[in-house]
């Protein structure tokens, strides 16, 4: 039975603005930043329990950007740890040590956060699930998606839970519900790629034998043979990959892990005691061909499935859902809704990049190589082709659609602060540079100008540097964090009062 065409018939109802289906990093993400703009939204999670295992182990500096905006990095931080030196052992029993990033990586004045942070993925979503409800929200477990149709106004949704079936009314849906999304299945969009070739083993597991102050390789001169057992921050707890074979069942108990890594490694003396969490999987590299069809999204890994080298896959997921909310709520708020074209026109050839690294990462470590450079990090990530930039913008050393740097400064009253904490929350940011005519006030949009006799004081020379602004200039910040444009002092209102009405449903007074 078609139910859309009953709800196309009668007044607009809504039982939420945004039904997201699947809360793991991604969801909690969309669910965040809904939260804090004030969005209604149901986030609901087929499994009953939260998933338990350490898969997204690597939080990337421009995710732990992303965390501070939300609020909740410091807990990240406190409830994980860096990333431990390498060791690998050679069959002959001598071993190699090595960093996986650069050793003389430090934070700088723009880049706040130089090195990737190791945290469990269920710890990360946990610390996300505990701000949900700070903000007053909580998920639904145990509630799937069991169909959706779409009509001109909104999604009708059936969701299967204890009890029975509901039937729930959105304006938009959101498929975060992983590399099997029924979502994306339910839209019949494609989702073409390729096996890589390689089937493997991951585990939580409690274990004796090594010390937690190195990532223990074994057999890195024999990628197919290979065993890694990394010390998980912030828990007790060894993960433990490896290769295997491409069919045949794999004994991932206590007693036939322990054997495996006997067999791997000639090693009597490591001994598994328990298993958390475990699972074999294949590896593929994998694009949605389309990220929208109507008022539906995919985002995270419903658009996109990698092999897990580089730690890149929960971190490219929290960024779609980062760049997606804000722009949810300004098409709730009044925004034309073309400007939710920008998602997939923004996030995709990120995703496809981001396939490109893993993959190659991947063929490095066949070859015995494991490294982690500066791409990986995701700090370089932007959006210069985007559609959303200001056009006639006049860049220095940062151009429209750049990650927007951070930097110290001062607050004139003598507070030291950051342009990250000026940016922090969910509104736009407008930049004066040693500016004496702007806007006095935008709904949405926090002005701050900059300078001696101003509301900050660039001590050091720290944002002109890191923007290479001349004074006069201003630059506007997107909620997001890139930067939507950098312009003169001349015709700013007009300017901005054309952009933020198409883009943040406001207008320059």
């Amino acid at each position: 039975m078609n139910i859309a065409h009953l709800f196309a018939e009668l007044p607009v109802a809504f039982d939420t603005d945004v039904l997201i289906s699947g809360a793991g990093a991604t969801g909690l993400t969309l669910a965040i930043d809904l939260a804090r703009r004030g969005i209604s939204f149901r986030l609901i999670e087929q499994n009953a329990q939260p998933f338990s295992g350490s898969r997204g182990k690597g939080i990337q500096p421009r995710t732990l950007e992303i965390f501070e905006d939300l609020g909740i990095v410091d807990r990240i931080a406190a409830a994980g740890g860096p990333y431990p030196p390498l060791c690998q052992y050679r069959p002959d029993g001598t071993h190699k040590m090595s960093l996986l990033t650069e050793a003389d990586v430090c934070s700088t004045a723009a880049e706040p956060y130089p090195a990737p942070l190791m945290l469990p993925q269920f710890a990360t979503e946990a610390v996300m699930r505990e701000r949900l409800a700070e903000l007053g929200h909580h998920l639904h477990f145990g509630a799937r998606l069991t169909g959706f149709e779409q009509d001109a106004h909104g999604i009708t949704a059936r969701i299967k839970q204890e009890g029975g079936e509901q039937v729930v009314r959105a304006r938009f849906l959101v498929g975060t519900d992983g590399g099997r999304s029924f979502v994306r299945h339910t839209l019949a969009i494609d989702f073409p790629g390729e096996a890589l070739g390689v089937r493997a083993i991951v585990a939580d597991v409690r274990l004796e034998g090594v010390d937690r102050s190195v990532w223990h390789r074994f057999q890195f001169a024999s990628p197919e043979m290979q065993v890694m057992i990394c010390p998980l921050a912030g828990t007790d707890l060894f993960q433990i990959q490896a290769p295997v074979a491409q069919d045949g069942e794999v004994d991932l108990s206590p007693i036939g892990l322990t054997s495996f890594i006997k067999d791997r490694t000639g090693r009597g003396d490591i001994t598994v005691r328990s298993v958390s969490w475990s699972s074999v999987y294949t590896m593929s590299a994998r694009l949605a061909d389309r990220y929208r069809v109507g008022r539906v999204f995919l985002a995270g890994d419903a658009a996109h499935v990698h092999p897990p080298t580089g730690g890149q896959g929960l971190n490219t997921s929290v960024q779609d859902a980062y760049n997606l909310s804000w722009k949810l709520a300004a098409v709730l708020a009044g925004a034309p809704e073309a400007l939710l074209d920008s998602y997939e026109a923004e996030r995709r050839p990120i995703a496809l990049n981001m396939l490109r690294l893993s993959t190659r990462l991947l063929g490095e470590v066949k070859q015995g190589v494991m490294r982690r450079d500066r791409e990986a990090r995701q700090l370089d990530l932007g959006y210069r082709g985007s559609s959303l930039n200001i056009p006639g913008s006049v860049g220095g050393k940062v151009q429209p659609g750049d990650r927007a740097p951070d930097a110290p400064c001062r607050g004139q009253a003598g507070q030291r602060t950051r342009l990250f904490t000026v940016f922090q929350g969910p509104h736009w940011t407008l930049l004066g540079y040693e500016a004496s005519d702007g806007p006095s006030a935008i709904a949405g949009v926090r002005i701050v100008t900059i300078g001696a006799k101003h509301e900050l004081v660039d001590e050091e020379n720290d944002i002109a540097e890191a923007y290479g602004v001349e004074p006069g200039q201003w630059v506007l910040v997107r909620p997001d964090g890139y930067i939507a444009g950098i312009l003169p002092s001349a015709g700013l209102e007009q300017q901005l009062s054309r952009y933020l009405a198409a883009c943040a449903a406001v207008s320059v007074n």
